[in-house]
Protein backbone atom coordinates (compact mmCIF):
# COMPACT_ATOMS: atom_id res chain seq x y z
CA UNK A 1 0.00 0.00 0.00
CA UNK A 2 1.21 3.53 -1.28
CA UNK A 3 1.98 5.24 2.36
CA UNK A 4 1.32 8.88 0.67
CA UNK A 5 -1.17 9.35 -2.12
CA UNK A 6 -1.84 12.79 -3.78
CA UNK A 7 -5.31 12.47 -5.09
CA UNK A 8 -6.80 15.77 -7.39
CA UNK A 9 -10.14 16.51 -7.49
CA UNK A 10 -10.80 14.61 -4.22
CA UNK A 11 -13.58 16.88 -3.11
CA UNK A 12 -15.86 15.70 -6.36
CA UNK A 13 -17.91 12.77 -6.45
CA UNK A 14 -15.41 9.93 -7.48
CA UNK A 15 -12.65 11.72 -5.78
CA UNK A 16 -14.65 11.71 -2.70
CA UNK A 17 -15.17 7.87 -2.65
CA UNK A 18 -11.67 7.57 -3.38
CA UNK A 19 -10.73 9.83 -0.64
CA UNK A 20 -12.72 8.25 1.80
CA UNK A 21 -11.56 4.84 1.07
CA UNK A 22 -7.98 5.62 1.08
CA UNK A 23 -8.50 7.39 4.88
CA UNK A 24 -10.52 4.17 5.35
CA UNK A 25 -8.14 1.47 4.88
CA UNK A 26 -5.44 3.35 6.70
CA UNK A 27 -3.77 5.14 4.25
CA UNK A 28 -1.27 7.44 6.32
CA UNK A 29 -1.52 10.25 4.08
CA UNK A 30 -3.66 11.40 1.58
CA UNK A 31 -3.76 15.03 0.06
CA UNK A 32 -6.64 16.32 -1.36
CA UNK A 33 -5.95 19.25 -4.26
CA UNK A 34 -9.53 20.40 -5.28
CA UNK A 35 -10.12 23.83 -7.37
CA UNK A 36 -13.70 23.83 -5.57
CA UNK A 37 -15.31 24.95 -8.39
CA UNK A 38 -19.04 24.40 -8.85
CA UNK A 39 -18.61 20.17 -8.41
CA UNK A 40 -16.22 20.43 -5.79
CA UNK A 41 -17.89 19.99 -2.37
CA UNK A 42 -16.16 19.71 0.71
CA UNK A 43 -19.45 18.51 2.77
CA UNK A 44 -18.45 14.95 0.65
CA UNK A 45 -15.45 14.59 3.10
CA UNK A 46 -16.88 15.52 6.24
CA UNK A 47 -16.37 11.99 7.78
CA UNK A 48 -12.82 12.04 7.00
CA UNK A 49 -11.86 15.90 7.59
CA UNK A 50 -10.54 15.09 11.15
CA UNK A 51 -8.65 12.35 10.37
CA UNK A 52 -5.00 13.17 11.09
CA UNK A 53 -3.66 11.44 7.79
CA UNK A 54 -6.30 13.73 5.54
CA UNK A 55 -4.88 16.91 3.95
CA UNK A 56 -6.57 19.27 1.59
CA UNK A 57 -5.12 21.80 -0.27
CA UNK A 58 -7.35 24.51 -1.77
CA UNK A 59 -5.40 25.11 -5.42
CA UNK A 60 -5.83 25.14 -9.59
CA UNK A 61 -3.74 22.15 -11.05
CA UNK A 62 -2.57 24.28 -13.57
CA UNK A 63 -0.89 26.36 -11.03
CA UNK A 64 2.33 25.19 -11.18
CA UNK A 65 4.26 26.88 -8.77
CA UNK A 66 1.85 26.03 -6.19
CA UNK A 67 2.12 22.34 -7.49
CA UNK A 68 5.15 22.11 -6.63
CA UNK A 69 5.21 23.34 -3.16
CA UNK A 70 2.46 20.22 -2.62
CA UNK A 71 4.61 17.97 -4.09
CA UNK A 72 7.72 19.40 -1.81
CA UNK A 73 5.62 19.48 1.43
CA UNK A 74 3.87 15.93 1.04
CA UNK A 75 6.66 14.22 -0.88
CA UNK A 76 3.45 12.00 -2.51
CA UNK A 77 4.47 8.27 -3.64
CA UNK A 78 1.57 8.06 -6.14
CA UNK A 79 -0.53 10.58 -7.96
CA UNK A 80 -4.22 9.97 -8.42
CA UNK A 81 -5.29 12.46 -10.84
CA UNK A 82 -9.01 12.75 -10.81
CA UNK A 83 -9.75 16.56 -11.48
CA UNK A 84 -11.64 17.56 -14.35
CA UNK A 85 -14.12 19.09 -15.87
CA UNK A 86 -16.90 16.38 -16.70
CA UNK A 87 -20.30 17.20 -17.72
CA UNK A 88 -21.12 16.69 -21.25
CA UNK A 89 -23.82 19.44 -21.03
CA UNK A 90 -21.75 22.37 -19.73
CA UNK A 91 -18.79 21.35 -22.03
CA UNK A 92 -21.27 22.06 -24.73
CA UNK A 93 -21.75 26.19 -23.80
CA UNK A 94 -18.26 26.79 -22.13
CA UNK A 95 -15.73 24.47 -24.04
CA UNK A 96 -12.65 26.31 -22.92
CA UNK A 97 -13.00 25.92 -18.83
CA UNK A 98 -12.83 22.04 -19.98
CA UNK A 99 -9.64 22.49 -22.27
CA UNK A 100 -8.09 24.51 -19.63
CA UNK A 101 -8.80 22.25 -16.95
CA UNK A 102 -8.93 18.85 -18.81
CA UNK A 103 -5.68 19.54 -20.86
CA UNK A 104 -3.58 22.47 -20.03
CA UNK A 105 -4.18 20.99 -15.91
CA UNK A 106 -3.20 17.73 -16.35
CA UNK A 107 -0.11 18.92 -18.83
CA UNK A 108 0.82 21.09 -15.91
CA UNK A 109 0.33 17.65 -13.43
CA UNK A 110 2.24 15.61 -15.79
CA UNK A 111 5.22 18.08 -16.00
CA UNK A 112 5.53 19.31 -12.01
CA UNK A 113 5.58 15.29 -11.75
CA UNK A 114 7.94 14.31 -13.77
CA UNK A 115 10.25 17.11 -11.91
CA UNK A 116 9.77 15.73 -8.74
CA UNK A 117 9.94 11.88 -9.92
CA UNK A 118 13.22 12.64 -11.18
CA UNK A 119 14.75 13.80 -8.24
CA UNK A 120 13.61 11.23 -6.26
CA UNK A 121 16.09 8.63 -5.34
CA UNK A 122 16.24 5.03 -7.17
CA UNK A 123 14.26 3.25 -5.18
CA UNK A 124 11.47 5.64 -4.42
CA UNK A 125 11.26 7.03 -8.06
CA UNK A 126 10.81 3.34 -8.96
CA UNK A 127 7.80 2.56 -6.83
CA UNK A 128 6.54 6.14 -7.90
CA UNK A 129 3.09 6.03 -9.75
CA UNK A 130 0.94 8.13 -11.75
CA UNK A 131 -2.66 7.01 -12.13
CA UNK A 132 -4.96 8.94 -14.38
CA UNK A 133 -8.15 8.54 -14.80
CA UNK A 134 -10.66 8.73 -17.66
CA UNK A 135 -13.52 7.67 -19.09
CA UNK A 136 -14.91 5.77 -21.60
CA UNK A 137 -16.24 8.38 -23.20
CA UNK A 138 -12.87 9.13 -25.32
CA UNK A 139 -14.36 6.11 -27.63
CA UNK A 140 -17.26 7.38 -28.47
CA UNK A 141 -20.56 5.90 -29.54
CA UNK A 142 -20.04 1.88 -30.27
CA UNK A 143 -22.77 -0.06 -32.52
CA UNK A 144 -24.96 -3.09 -31.02
CA UNK A 145 -23.32 -5.95 -29.80
CA UNK A 146 -19.72 -4.49 -29.41
CA UNK A 147 -17.31 -3.89 -26.88
CA UNK A 148 -14.84 -1.16 -26.74
CA UNK A 149 -11.96 -2.54 -25.17
CA UNK A 150 -8.10 -0.88 -24.22
CA UNK A 151 -6.97 -1.22 -28.01
CA UNK A 152 -10.91 0.78 -29.77
CA UNK A 153 -10.35 3.52 -31.59
CA UNK A 154 -10.28 6.93 -29.90
CA UNK A 155 -13.73 9.02 -31.47
CA UNK A 156 -14.97 11.23 -29.15
CA UNK A 157 -18.18 13.14 -29.93
CA UNK A 158 -18.37 15.98 -27.51
CA UNK A 159 -15.80 18.62 -26.14
CA UNK A 160 -15.79 17.35 -23.05
CA UNK A 161 -14.82 14.04 -24.24
CA UNK A 162 -11.96 15.28 -26.66
CA UNK A 163 -10.80 17.10 -23.62
CA UNK A 164 -10.35 13.76 -21.68
CA UNK A 165 -9.33 12.37 -25.11
CA UNK A 166 -6.58 14.99 -25.05
CA UNK A 167 -5.64 14.37 -21.55
CA UNK A 168 -4.98 10.68 -22.16
CA UNK A 169 -2.59 11.24 -25.14
CA UNK A 170 -0.53 13.19 -22.84
CA UNK A 171 -0.29 11.01 -20.43
CA UNK A 172 0.79 8.10 -22.97
CA UNK A 173 3.46 10.78 -24.37
CA UNK A 174 4.71 11.54 -20.80
CA UNK A 175 5.33 7.70 -20.04
CA UNK A 176 6.97 7.54 -23.69
CA UNK A 177 8.80 10.70 -23.69
CA UNK A 178 10.17 11.16 -20.55
CA UNK A 179 9.50 7.95 -18.96
CA UNK A 180 6.83 8.84 -16.13
CA UNK A 181 5.68 5.57 -14.51
CA UNK A 182 1.99 6.62 -15.42
CA UNK A 183 -0.86 3.99 -15.71
CA UNK A 184 -4.65 4.80 -17.59
CA UNK A 185 -8.24 3.88 -16.45
CA UNK A 186 -10.93 4.41 -18.66
CA UNK A 187 -14.31 3.74 -16.56
CA UNK A 188 -18.11 3.76 -17.80
CA UNK A 189 -20.99 5.95 -15.74
CA UNK A 190 -20.38 6.03 -12.14
CA UNK A 191 -23.30 6.74 -9.47
CA UNK A 192 -24.11 6.22 -5.91
CA UNK A 193 -23.90 8.49 -3.13
CA UNK A 194 -22.76 12.44 -3.31
CA UNK A 195 -23.06 12.84 -6.93
CA UNK A 196 -23.86 16.27 -8.48
CA UNK A 197 -27.15 16.69 -8.92
CA UNK A 198 -26.86 17.47 -12.40
CA UNK A 199 -25.98 14.03 -13.19
CA UNK A 200 -28.32 11.74 -14.46
CA UNK A 201 -29.30 9.55 -11.68
CA UNK A 202 -29.41 12.02 -8.89
CA UNK A 203 -31.35 15.01 -10.97
CA UNK A 204 -34.19 12.69 -11.99
CA UNK A 205 -34.12 11.89 -7.97
CA UNK A 206 -34.26 15.00 -7.21
CA UNK A 207 -36.76 16.82 -10.22
CA UNK A 208 -38.96 13.82 -8.60
CA UNK A 209 -38.88 14.73 -4.94
CA UNK A 210 -39.77 18.50 -5.93
CA UNK A 211 -42.65 17.60 -8.50
CA UNK A 212 -41.09 18.98 -11.26
CA UNK A 213 -41.28 17.29 -14.76
CA UNK A 214 -38.30 14.74 -15.66
CA UNK A 215 -36.30 15.16 -18.17
CA UNK A 216 -36.09 12.47 -21.17
CA UNK A 217 -33.28 13.46 -24.07
CA UNK A 218 -35.02 11.94 -27.47
CA UNK A 219 -36.43 8.93 -27.24
CA UNK A 220 -34.84 7.81 -24.13
CA UNK A 221 -32.97 4.76 -26.12
CA UNK A 222 -29.78 6.09 -25.07
CA UNK A 223 -27.26 3.29 -23.79
CA UNK A 224 -25.14 4.06 -20.83
CA UNK A 225 -22.56 1.24 -18.91
CA UNK A 226 -23.23 1.61 -15.38
CA UNK A 227 -20.95 1.13 -12.98
CA UNK A 228 -21.04 1.54 -8.90
CA UNK A 229 -18.93 4.45 -7.56
CA UNK A 230 -17.71 2.07 -4.99
CA UNK A 231 -16.25 -0.79 -7.38
CA UNK A 232 -14.61 2.00 -9.64
CA UNK A 233 -12.80 2.69 -5.93
CA UNK A 234 -11.67 -0.48 -5.89
CA UNK A 235 -10.91 -0.89 -8.96
CA UNK A 236 -8.65 2.33 -8.96
CA UNK A 237 -6.80 1.01 -6.25
CA UNK A 238 -6.35 -2.17 -8.03
CA UNK A 239 -4.78 -0.76 -10.69
CA UNK A 240 -2.75 1.98 -8.57
CA UNK A 241 -1.27 -0.92 -6.60
CA UNK A 242 -0.77 -4.20 -8.91
CA UNK A 243 -1.31 -2.27 -12.71
CA UNK A 244 1.42 -2.39 -15.52
CA UNK A 245 3.32 0.72 -16.09
CA UNK A 246 2.55 2.36 -19.58
CA UNK A 247 -0.63 0.33 -19.55
CA UNK A 248 -4.03 1.29 -19.69
CA UNK A 249 -7.11 -0.55 -17.85
CA UNK A 250 -11.13 -0.07 -18.86
CA UNK A 251 -13.25 -0.32 -15.80
CA UNK A 252 -16.82 -1.42 -15.89
CA UNK A 253 -19.63 -3.46 -14.46
CA UNK A 254 -20.81 -4.80 -18.13
CA UNK A 255 -24.48 -3.42 -16.69
CA UNK A 256 -26.12 -1.50 -20.02
CA UNK A 257 -29.20 0.04 -19.46
CA UNK A 258 -30.96 2.78 -21.93
CA UNK A 259 -31.95 5.94 -20.23
CA UNK A 260 -35.23 5.16 -19.96
CA UNK A 261 -35.62 1.92 -18.15
CA UNK A 262 -32.75 4.19 -15.51
CA UNK A 263 -35.61 6.95 -15.49
CA UNK A 264 -38.56 4.52 -14.93
CA UNK A 265 -36.55 2.62 -12.35
CA UNK A 266 -35.62 5.56 -10.30
CA UNK A 267 -39.23 6.55 -10.15
CA UNK A 268 -40.77 3.00 -9.23
CA UNK A 269 -38.27 3.34 -6.16
CA UNK A 270 -39.34 6.59 -5.22
CA UNK A 271 -43.05 5.26 -5.76
CA UNK A 272 -41.87 2.58 -3.30
CA UNK A 273 -39.90 4.71 -1.31
CA UNK A 274 -41.33 7.91 -0.76
CA UNK A 275 -45.30 8.02 -2.16
CA UNK A 276 -46.39 10.51 -3.61
CA UNK A 277 -49.77 10.71 -1.54
CA UNK A 278 -52.60 10.15 -3.67
CA UNK A 279 -51.08 11.94 -6.97
CA UNK A 280 -50.04 8.82 -9.17
CA UNK A 281 -46.92 7.29 -9.85
CA UNK A 282 -43.48 9.56 -10.53
CA UNK A 283 -43.47 8.26 -14.10
CA UNK A 284 -46.11 10.70 -14.72
CA UNK A 285 -43.48 13.40 -14.51
CA UNK A 286 -41.73 12.51 -17.10
CA UNK A 287 -41.42 14.47 -20.10
CA UNK A 288 -39.59 14.01 -23.43
CA UNK A 289 -37.35 17.13 -24.69
CA UNK A 290 -35.26 17.66 -27.96
CA UNK A 291 -31.95 15.56 -28.01
CA UNK A 292 -28.73 17.26 -26.71
CA UNK A 293 -25.98 18.11 -29.77
CA UNK A 294 -23.77 15.26 -30.56
CA UNK A 295 -25.55 12.66 -28.22
CA UNK A 296 -23.56 9.31 -28.21
CA UNK A 297 -26.32 6.41 -28.40
CA UNK A 298 -24.19 3.64 -26.80
CA UNK A 299 -21.21 2.71 -24.57
CA UNK A 300 -20.69 -0.40 -23.53
CA UNK A 301 -16.88 -1.15 -22.31
CA UNK A 302 -14.83 -4.57 -22.15
CA UNK A 303 -13.27 -4.93 -18.55
CA UNK A 304 -11.26 -8.56 -19.37
CA UNK A 305 -8.21 -7.05 -18.50
CA UNK A 306 -9.06 -5.72 -15.10
CA UNK A 307 -10.56 -9.27 -14.35
CA UNK A 308 -7.89 -11.09 -15.44
CA UNK A 309 -4.52 -9.13 -15.04
CA UNK A 310 -5.81 -7.54 -11.16
CA UNK A 311 -8.74 -10.42 -10.28
CA UNK A 312 -10.80 -7.21 -9.58
CA UNK A 313 -14.37 -7.21 -10.74
CA UNK A 314 -17.66 -5.44 -10.07
CA UNK A 315 -19.51 -7.09 -7.21
CA UNK A 316 -22.46 -4.43 -6.59
CA UNK A 317 -25.48 -5.24 -9.32
CA UNK A 318 -27.41 -2.03 -10.68
CA UNK A 319 -30.67 -2.72 -8.96
CA UNK A 320 -29.07 -3.01 -5.72
CA UNK A 321 -26.64 0.00 -6.22
CA UNK A 322 -29.77 1.95 -7.37
CA UNK A 323 -31.95 0.97 -4.10
CA UNK A 324 -29.20 2.23 -2.34
CA UNK A 325 -28.55 5.24 -4.66
CA UNK A 326 -32.45 6.54 -3.86
CA UNK A 327 -32.41 5.84 -0.11
CA UNK A 328 -29.44 7.96 0.52
CA UNK A 329 -30.38 10.93 -0.98
CA UNK A 330 -33.80 10.56 0.70
CA UNK A 331 -31.68 9.85 4.32
CA UNK A 332 -29.18 13.05 3.13
CA UNK A 333 -31.33 15.91 1.78
CA UNK A 334 -29.16 18.04 4.18
CA UNK A 335 -26.13 17.63 1.47
CA UNK A 336 -28.46 17.83 -1.53
CA UNK A 337 -30.34 21.14 0.05
CA UNK A 338 -27.04 22.87 0.64
CA UNK A 339 -26.05 22.29 -3.27
CA UNK A 340 -29.19 23.62 -4.70
CA UNK A 341 -29.01 26.51 -2.59
CA UNK A 342 -25.78 27.16 -3.22
CA UNK A 343 -24.42 27.47 0.43
CA UNK A 344 -21.98 24.59 -0.02
CA UNK A 345 -19.62 27.21 -1.92
CA UNK A 346 -20.33 30.31 -0.17
CA UNK A 347 -18.69 28.97 3.56
CA UNK A 348 -15.40 28.39 1.18
CA UNK A 349 -14.15 31.74 0.31
CA UNK A 350 -11.24 32.39 1.61
CA UNK A 351 -10.02 28.39 2.66
CA UNK A 352 -5.66 27.79 2.54
CA UNK A 353 -4.23 25.02 3.69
Amino acid sequence: MFKRVLVTGGAGFIGSAVVRKLVGVGTPCVVNVDALTYAGNLDSLLTVEQSPSYHFVHLDIADGDALGDVFANYRPEAVMHLAAESHVDRSIDTPAQFVRTNVDGTRMLLEVSTRYWRDLGSAEGSRFRFLHVSTDEVYGSVGAGVEADERARYAPNSPYAATKAAADHLVRAWHHTYGLPVVTTNCSNNFGPFQFPEKLIPHVILQALSGKPIPLYGDGKHIRDWIFVDDHVDALRAVLERGRIGEVYNIGARCRRDNLTVIRGLCVLLDELRPREGRGSYVQLIRQVDDRPGHDRRYAIDSTRIETELGWKAVEPFERGLRKTVEWYLVNQWWWDRVLNGSYRLERIGLEV
